[in-house]
């Protein structure tokens, strides 16, 4: 099972921009699909952003598209969400996973980091 340490959050004010990065041990990274995720105080989890495992397709949800840019360096073992233009709303702990399934299908998400949190203030 892979292990993942989130990093990046931080405070930012709204139009701002933040870097998160992802770093995951073990061997066998590229094999794997990777998302993010986001929960706010109160909420659901929610999906924002997978890519899978040949680095060749993405997937964003609506609230985010054209904002935030998700990317990784297998070299590195390593995924990043590059967040563009924050909102408020986008205030939450992010959280970094990974899944042997169907990247593009959030619940098939199995292996979580412990989050990182990201406020955007106004």
């Amino acid at each position: 099972q892979v292990q993942l340490v989130e990093s990046g959050g931080g405070l930012v004010q709204a139009g701002g921009s933040l870097r998160l990065s992802c770093a995951a041990s073990g061997r066998t990274f590229s094999s794997y699909g990777m998302g993010w995720f986001r929960q706010a105080p109160g909420k659901e989890r929610e999906f924002v952003a997978a890519i899978s495992w040949s680095v060749r397709s993405t997937y964003y949800a609506d609230s985010v598209k054209g904002r935030f840019t998700i990317s990784r360096d297998n070299a590195k073992n390593t995924v990043y969400l590059q967040m563009n233009n924050l909102k408020p709303e986008d205030t939450a702990v992010y959280l970094c996973a990974a899944t042997r399934g169907r990247w593009s299908v959030p619940a098939d998400f199995a292996s979580w980091g412990q989050g990182t949190q990201v406020t955007v203030s106004s």
